[in-house]
């Protein structure tokens, strides 16, 4: 059995590699069409963040890391309401019509959902999920490279439509030398993954057609006769998606963050990534046209998926259980969805061996970047990714990920920790299980485990200051609580904001939380203080977590304070990749004189 696990792993693997050498081989150089996508097209939450995404794209073009002769886009979601991924796709439309006429339904497109302010990995805040670095490449590849890497097999083998995927996730695969993953069929086509029953608690779930499904070989096309949207375990028993395997099987029956040799005799498909045809899309355009202004949130796999198949019913239109938020018009707008798409097909693309990783929360990026043996093995992924550091032994544990960063001989970065886009000087001790995101460090410290540290460059008043956020990786940033009397419940470092706020001389009003919702929470809250330098934001945000940990005062009087939202709404992009590109620069000269010295 750990054979044959080990068998699949080296597959992945082998298949990676491959893919990542073919987008190499493209980087810099102008495609044929045919060969790759007509058009990348990424999300962004506002027009700040489509700035700052599109910054980052002309700085990757400039340099040769993306191929040249592709449409790129980037566009922001409407001002105005949260209107979701499945209201961004139809926003797209919009958008690529409004720019291409009806040239538009011949591209082959990608779609890459990025919006929003990754609260649950605000490393990635500032500058986008798509543009979350890697600890791969040289340079290092982000997300977003990452991405088109992996679907490089698919444009050639896909007919004008819109292929729909994530910012956070990454889909790793191997199918048979003479298997091809084509999307040719009309209607929707989605990739499935074999998952133990805990992961389709919170994806997506196909109810396969029984008749047109084997579930044997690598890879295999049937069609779905319903879709359930993260359904509780006895919904996939009562509607038929539970798989039952031998534990002998030479097939895998888990994915996500689960071991192959965990052979459960039971499994789901889920749902990663999935294609529309251009006559879909015009449907749905007209029903954007028609809706004139959207003020509810939509989910395109949700809203969109559990519409199709023979199966479906218009039951799900009703059920806000999954609902973070439920507006008035959500209901009236999934029932429509519903009618324009009833009875569309819904052919699905069984990988069997395959993996899908999330990499959304500190947690998983942390897991995944250091301790994940299986996704580094078959990802490739490094230590030391285009960084400097010492050769000394004690200064890097060899399962923390250092990304695009400078260490100084005599620091100390402990197991399980990710440096990404930072300078850290040699008398600094990082612990187990760190996050150090954009930062410059160069004071005698110590670094407590579990910490998470990002500094940002803002603009205040058209003059360039700093600061920066400091939390445990296990802080809940999206918690909230509707009353200020309720604030002694957020936990700041596992101690409660209340008594945090006391030592820092931090006065509670309702002025303390920059949101004009009704929520209070860590990352509304304004405690962090402008600085002048970005060592000195640093040094200060370290110390009011050294006040927290040994129950000391250090008063934050006569600072500015900002919360996360606050700094993100007024974050100096063009500095913050000045910084990157500093580093960048100093790694490239080091190089050059290493090589001249030999």
């Amino acid at each position: 059995m750990a054979a044959a696990a080990g068998e699949r792993s080296a597959a992945r693997r082998e298949a990676t590699g491959r893919r990542l050498a073919r987008f190499a081989a493209l980087r810099g150089r102008a495609v044929r069409h045919g060969e790759f996508w007509d058009l990348v097209a990424i999300t962004a939450a506002d027009a700040e963040q489509e700035r700052a995404f599109r910054r980052q794209l002309a700085a990757k073009l400039a340099r040769g890391e993306l191929p040249r002769g592709v449409r790129y886009h980037v566009f922001a979601d409407p001002p105005g309401p949260k209107i979701g991924n499945g209201g961004s796709t139809l926003h797209v439309l919009q958008c690529l019509e409004n720019l291409y006429g009806d040239k538009w339904t011949s591209f082959i497109v990608l779609l890459i959902h990025s919006g929003g302010y990754s609260q649950r990995l605000p490393n990635a805040s500032a500058l986008g999920k798509i543009f979350t670095a890697l600890p791969l490449g040289d340079p290092v590849y982000q997300m977003l490279e990452l991405k088109l890497a992996m679907y490089i097999d698919f444009p050639s083998h896909m007919k004008p439509g819109i292929l729909i995927t994530c910012s956070d996730d990454i889909e790793l695969y191997s199918t048979g030398v003479a298997e091809t993953i084509t999307f040719d069929k009309p209607g929707f086509t989605a990739l499935a993954h074999p998952s133990d029953l805990t992961i389709g608690t919170t994806h997506g779930v196909f109810v396969l057609d029984p008749s047109s499904f084997s579930g044997k070989g690598g890879l295999e096309y049937t069609s779905c006769h319903h879709f359930l949207h993260k359904p509780d375990i006895e919904t996939m028993r009562q509607c038929g998606a539970v798989r039952v395997r031998r534990k002998n099987c030479s097939q895998p029956c888990s994915s996500g963050d689960h071991s192959d040799s965990e052979m459960d005799s039971e499994c789901v498909y889920t749902d990663s990534i999935f294609y529309m045809d251009h006559s879909i899309a015009k449907q749905l355009l007209v029903f954007y046209k028609q809706m004139d202004t959207l003020c509810c949130e939509i989910d395109a796999y949700g809203d969109f998926l559990q519409a199709l198949g023979p199966g479906a019913t218009q039951d799900y239109t009703k059920n806000t259980s999954n609902i973070t938020k439920e507006e008035s018009q959500l209901v009236e707008v999934r029932q429509k969805l519903y009618s324009i798409l009833k009875g569309t097909p819904l052919n699905v693309i069984v990988l069997n061996n395959s993996k899908f990783y999330h990499i959304g929360t500190t947690q998983e990026y942390l897991f995944h970047f250091t301790s994940d043996s299986k996704l580094k093995f078959e990802l490739d992924l490094l230590s030391k990714a285009f960084s400097i550091f010492s050769d000394k032994a004690e200064t890097l544990d060899r399962s923390a990920s250092i990304i695009q960063s400078i260490l100084e001989p005599g620091c100390l970065i402990g197991p399980g920790s990710v440096i990404e886009y930072s300078r850290i000087g040699p008398e600094v001790l990082v612990g187990k299980n760190c996050i150090i995101s954009g930062s410059y460090i160069n004071l005698r410290v110590d670094i407590p485990s579990n910490c998470f540290l990002c500094s940002l460059s803002i603009k205040i008043d058209d003059q360039v200051k700093y600061a920066s956020m400091v939390f445990s990786v296990e802080d809940d940033l999206k918690k909230g609580v509707k009353l200020l009397s309720d604030i002694y419940s957020l936990q700041f470092f596992g101690v409660s904001l209340l008594e945090c706020l006391d030592l820092w001389g931090v006065q509670v009003s309702n002025q303390l939380f920059s949101s004009d919702n009704t929520q209070f929470g860590l990352w509304t809250a304004r405690i962090f203080p402008v600085c002048s330098s970005l060592s000195e934001s640093v040094r200060m945000s370290l110390n009011m977590l050294h006040s927290v940990q040994h129950k000391s005062a250090f008063k934050l009087h006569g600072f500015k304070l900002l919360s996360v939202e606050e700094m993100l709404s007024c974050k100096d992009v063009e500095d913050m990749l000045k910084f990157r590109n500093q580093i960048y620069d100093e790694i490239c000269l080091q190089r050059q004189k290493e090589k001249s010295d030999l």
